[in-house]
């Protein structure tokens, strides 16, 4: 079977050092190709990746052969290994058959590589990763280059490391820091892996190979330890101790993902191998890790990580060669709470960036927001003081368009008002350079709109950033009809160059995010008119593993904003809507959310929310107004049914969102829910998630509830097809429109 990952053996003829290379670009991952994946039909003996077979064979070579006295293992091109390659995930979940759990981290990494009966050492360039550190683990001693990555990242997979990484780190580097990067999923460089003892020395890049050579030799010599680090217990506290460092990591796991199974297999299976010895420990992380990779929490996080490389490719735009040009300066209108943060972004990444108000008073204020942004990072460590003298140089003030005759790139972040923006874009065309781009940061505003006083309107773009903009990793790219595909991927460049995780959308009221997630907080108004409690859906909702319910974010987002943003939807959406007087009420009686202390909730000066009792009363003036009255069944729901009556008025929202083809793919879509509106990664996205429903039953449920409670509830045409057919809503327009 030809096959383009392997190893290659090469014997030093003057010290009788084998160097083993593993060569699988780009990263050299151990994992399956194209061909391998037929293993998956041969008989389970077989079912390894080439890569690791090589590498096995490569040593068992090495171990029979008299002219080799030891090993060095490294990697191609740099880079030592970046461990199993995803992209295997799903074969591997699908497979009828399975290899005898253990099969790699015992026979190979174990019984082969670390029992081998002469010295080796790891030569760590680039990446060693997942199961490439753990290979580098087995070793008898690592040596690596100050720069070079190392960590145990599977965690954020759904899985554990498989190939012996819970037993090995904690052994190399301490218990306590052994679970923080195994549980942070945290890698380390170079630097600091020596300080831990991860590896025994930093070499240059270019002797690093040499000085592994002659380390191993060293240790044949006994002039360095020979050691095999599942035995190592010097770094390991006593039992006693090492159980309470336990109890404390799973109090904080279940604290902080009090939904993911995962982090506390993953310390069960520390723990028994510091308990019951470390080639216990193996085997229980080989079944731990058997059971996890099927799990839905793997698979959805698999799903979310190919979803998140893909949104940066669309069809018709990035597969037509354009190359991206450079933006040089970038000019920002409006320096509230939006344009600061979009600036801090900007200037963290180098761009010079005018920032433009209408009078000095504003002008301070936003100068003086964009420094307090990063006097945060200064605090936090994240910026030395040095940085953040050079990064605030990149920031000018203006107050007229005098200086923006050069710039590449313009973003309008002004409040939502539309006579004001057009107003704005009619100046840009007047002062900016013909190449510059025209962009809008509104999070509802049809850019058509917005543009229609302009004469280029193939430069304008949405650039809808979630506040706050410098944190948030979501980047709405909105295009119009007329928008150029060069303006796309400009943007799309800047995009990653700010380390913002892209969507390109069409243009329509609310976009991607804000429509599909508009009946979030509306249908939470629906049921509280009705009788359920404000509290109980919060902390529903919460527990499903949202950062917070629709009333905590109404209060966050301020009920300015909620009435504004809730005013396009009635203009646009009317036949949807669900109409409460709820949040005027509230607002005339100047409660107009957390900025006001006051407005579902009640918060202190450190911003804590507490219940408020006085809020029932407005809930009744709201309900006699509405003309709704309390049904028993709203006022007693389970929490099944809270979170099904949330948030499947959010998935037939994103079905229309789809079906008029204002997203580009439901991967897309799940995206944005997650970095956009806080969906919870494990549950890999909102269509992922309904998904994992069905859309049958998701159309029964909002039929029944369409009939009891009216439109807002009542499934869209895309929703009512597919579940006609059993058809996925994650199946393309095409894929579905084939099977109806």
């Amino acid at each position: 079977m030809g096959s383009r990952g392997h190893t290659l053996l090469e014997v030093g003829p003057d010290d009788g050092v084998a160097v083993i290379t593993i060569v699988n670009p780009p990263v050299n991952s151990l994992s399956f190709d194209d061909d391998s994946m037929l293993l998956i039909r041969l008989p389970v003996s077989l079912f390894l990746s080439p890569v690791l077979r090589s590498l096995k064979e490569s040593f068992d070579q090495a171990i029979q052969r008299d002219d080799v006295k030891a090993i060095v293992v490294t990697g191609a091109k740099g880079k030592f290994s970046g461990g199993f390659d995803i992209s295997a995930f799903g074969g591997i979940q699908e497979a009828k058959e399975r290899p005898k759990p253990g099969w790699v981290s015992v026979e190979i990494i174990t019984d082969t590589i670390e029992a081998a009966r002469k010295p080796s050492v790891a030569a760590i360039d680039g990446l060693a990763l997942g199961g490439g550190l753990e290979v580098a683990m087995a070793c008898n001693a690592r040596l690596s280059t100050p720069t070079a990555q190392l960590g145990l990242p599977e965690l954020q997979l759904g899985i554990i490391p498989g190939f012996g990484g819970t037993q090995r780190l904690p052994r190399l580097v301490g218990l306590t820091k052994g679970l923080e990067m195994i549980l942070a999923s945290k890698p380390v460089k170079g630097k600091e892996a020596f300080s831990l003892g991860l590896v025994d020395g930093l070499v240059s890049p270019n002797d690093l190979v040499n000085t592994a050579r002659q380390w191993a030799l060293d240790m044949l010599g006994h002039r360095r330890p020979w050691i095999a680090s599942l035995y190592k217990t010097d770094k390991l506290e006593p039992l006693g101790e090492a159980r309470e460092i336990l109890k404390f990591a799973r109090a904080q796991a279940r604290k902080q993902a009090p939904n993911l199974e995962h982090p506390l297999v993953c310390i069960d299976v520390i723990e028994a191998g510091i308990v019951a010895g470390p080639r216990a420990g193996l085997w229980k992380e080989a079944e731990a890790f058997e059971g996890l990779v099927r799990s839905d929490t793997c698979k959805s996080l698999v799903h979310v990580f190919f979803a998140q490389r893909g949104t940066s490719k669309v069809p018709g735009v990035t597969d037509r060669g354009l190359v991206p040009r450079q933006v040089k300066k970038v000019a920002i209108i409006g320096g509230g709470l939006m344009g600061s943060g979009i600036a801090t972004a900007l200037i963290l990444s180098n761009y010079p960036v005018i920032l433009k108000e209408v009078n000095e008073k504003f002008l301070d204020a936003g100068i003086n927001r964009i420094k307090a942004n990063l006097q945060s990072r200064v605090k936090k460590g994240k910026l030395t003081k040095e940085n953040f003298e050079k990064t605030i140089s990149l920031l000018k003030g203006s107050l007229d368009y005098g200086s923006f005759r050069d710039v590449d790139m313009v973003i309008e972040a002004v409040i939502e008002n539309i006579s004001l923006k057009q107003q704005i874009f009619s100046d840009l065309e007047k002062y900016c350079p013909p190449h510059c781009i025209l962009a809008s940061n509104t999070s509802t505003i049809d850019l058509n709109l917005i543009g229609e006083k302009t004469k280029t309107q193939d430069r304008i773009v949405g650039a809808h950033f979630f506040s706050p903009a410098h944190v948030m990793p979501l980047l709405e790219i909105v295009r119009t009809k007329q928008t150029s595909a060069q303006v796309i991927v400009d943007v799309l460049d800047i995009s990653k160059k700010i380390k913002k995780t892209p969507v390109v959308v069409g243009n329509c009221t609310g976009f991607a995010v804000n429509r599909m997630f508009f009946p979030y907080t509306q249908a939470g108004l629906l049921l509280v008119e009705r009788g359920a409690d404000v509290y109980q859906i919060d902390r529903v909702i919460t527990k499903f593993g949202m950062p917070m319910g629709p009333f905590r974010l109404m209060d966050l987002v301020g009920f300015g904003v909620a009435i504004a943003t809730g005013m396009q939807f009635i203009q646009n959406f009317p036949e949807r809507t669900y109409k409460s007087m709820l949040i005027s009420l509230l607002q005339e009686d100047k409660r107009a959310g957390e900025t006001t202390h006051k407005g579902f909730y009640l918060y202190n000066d450190k911003r804590k929310a507490s219940p408020d009792p006085e809020l029932k009363n407005y809930i009744e003036k709201a309900r006699s107004i509405s003309g709704v009255s309390v049904d028993p069944k709203l006022a007693k729901l389970q929490e099944k049914d809270i979170i099904e009556m949330i948030f499947f008025p959010v998935v037939n929202e994103a079905c229309r969102v789809l079906d008029e083809g204002i997203a580009v793919k439901a991967a897309d879509l799940d995206i944005s829910a997650i970095m956009g509106m806080g969906f919870p990664p494990y549950r890999g996205g909102i269509i992922f998630w309904a998904d994992s429903l069905g859309s049958k039953y998701i159309y029964s449920r909002l039929e029944k509830w369409s009939e009891l409670y009216g439109e807002f509830f009542k499934p869209c045409a895309n929703l009512a097809a597919r579940a006609a057919k059993g058809i996925p809503l994650s199946a393309s327009v095409e894929q579905g429109k084939s099977r109806m």
